[in-house]
Formats: C-alpha cells, sequence, structure tokens
C-alpha cells in the first residue's frame, strides 16, 4: 500500500497527492511498500518500492518517489516530480535485442499515456547490465537486467494515473501478461 503522510507540516496539495497514490488498484503479483523518503531532494517527499513476485520467485522490483517543493526552488515546471525506477533479469533471448532501449522506454510512454498521467519533461535512461562470472565464480550463468530510470513533472495533484502507469511499467517489465487477458493454456477443451 502506497505511503501515508508522515510530514505534519505538510501542504494540503501534497497530501492530496500522497491520498491519490492510494486510488489505483494494484495487482496481485505486486506487493508495494512504504520505504524512507530522500530528505535532501525537496521539502516534501514520499516514497515506495515495489516487488512483483511469481511461483515464489522475486521476479522485478521498483521504486516511486514523489518530490514537492510549493516554493518552486528546484528546476522543474511545476511543484510535483516524480522519480520512477523498475529493474527486472531479462531472458537470453531479449537481451541481445538492440531495440531493447526503445521497447522500454515505450513501456513507460505508453503506460503514461494510457492511464491518463499527463505529465511534462519526462527524461531518463535504459541501461541493459551483463553480468558474466569467472573465476571461482566461472559457473554460474551470464545474466542479464533490465533498469529503467526516469523522471517527469505531472501536470496536477492526483498522482492516481502516475501511479497506475508505474504499476503497468513494473508489470511490462516483469513480463507479466495485461490483467484483461484470459490465460487460455489452462482452459479445458470443450466437447459437445
Amino acid at each position: 500500500m502506497p505511503p501515508a503522510v508522515r510530514d505534519d507540516d505538510a501542504p494540503p496539495s501534497f497530501r492530496r497527492a500522497v491520498e491519490s497514490l492510494r486510488e489505483p488498484v494494484v495487482r496481485p503479483e505486486i506487493a508495494v511498500e512504504d520505504i524512507p523518503a530522500p530528505r535532501r531532494l525537496a521539502p516534501h517527499a514520499v516514497a515506495m518500492s515495489a516487488t512483483v513476485t511469481v511461483d515464489d520467485d522475486d521476479i522485478a522490483l521498483g521504486r516511486l518517489i514523489v518530490l514537492y517543493d510549493p516554493e518552486g526552488t528546484r528546476d522543474w515546471p511545476g511543484p510535483f516530480r516524480v522519480v520512477a525506477y523498475v529493474s527486472a533479469e531479462l531472458e537470453p533471448e531479449i537481451s541481445t535485442d538492440p531495440l531493447l532501449g526503445q521497447v522500454a522506454w515505450s513501456w513507460l510512454t505508453e503506460a503514461l499515456s494510457g492511464h491518463g498521467a499527463d505529465q511534462r519533461e519526462l527524461s531518463g535512461t535504459v541501461t541493459r547490465a551483463t553480468t558474466e562470472g569467472f573465476g571461482a565464480k566461472s559457473g554460474q550463468p551470464t545474466t542479464t537486467e533490465l533498469e529503467l530510470r526516469a523522471s517527469w513533472s505531472p501536470l496536477s495533484e492526483d498522482l492516481s494515473g502516475h501511479m497506475s502507469a508505474w504499476l503497468a511499467l513494473l508489470s511490462a517489465t516483469a513480463g507479466l501478461p495485461p490483467v484483461d487477458v484470459t490465460d487460455i493454456s489452462q482452459r479445458r477443451p470443450r466437447h459437445d
């Protein structure tokens, strides 16, 4: 569950923004929890992390931070800034795709537009990191991890669409099927 405001002197608009993070439904594979927010990035901040678990394996993780500067002393085009991070291990055949960065970035842009998360000054990076074992670790399989880091300034204090977009990005990075898709592999053939 998204965090509660622990800042007694937080402005009402920040409190409303944090409350709006509670509105989206979180899929059962994703566990969201409160984490300490960075203190030096803005006068008010809230942070959460999420883990995607399938068959008792953690397959992806993410963090979402909402920063709020009502005085406008930061170099943002508004009082809010959302910072998102997702990470997941990739299948070997996907990890070598030269378009991987563009595809991962499209997961974010499509999630933002698909959930009505109006924003400006979207920026970020997509990183692919390969780990190879040597010496005593030479027997370990090579793994590749995808990391997407992004930030943007929401156009309103209603951040429910931004939370939904982050959850959708996390689901896409983890390779989860869309929520509205039925897994037909479990259906039995119909005999008339």
